[in-house]
């Protein structure tokens, strides 16, 4: 299905970008947990005037 001839290809190289892509994304995305109490408190400094 997938050969040589199809990766030398612009379809094949974009789609090898495509999944590099989506990995670093995968990657980057678990490396940034928030703790919600310290989410929470960062706002918690804004005062409403109504």
């Amino acid at each position: 299905m997938f050969d040589r001839r199809f990766f030398t290809s612009k379809l094949g190289q974009a789609s090898l970008v495509s999944v590099a892509a989506m990995c670093a994304f995968v990657a980057l995305s678990t490396q940034m947990q928030v703790a919600p109490a310290y989410a929470a408190t960062v706002h918690a400094g804004t005062v409403l005037i109504a």
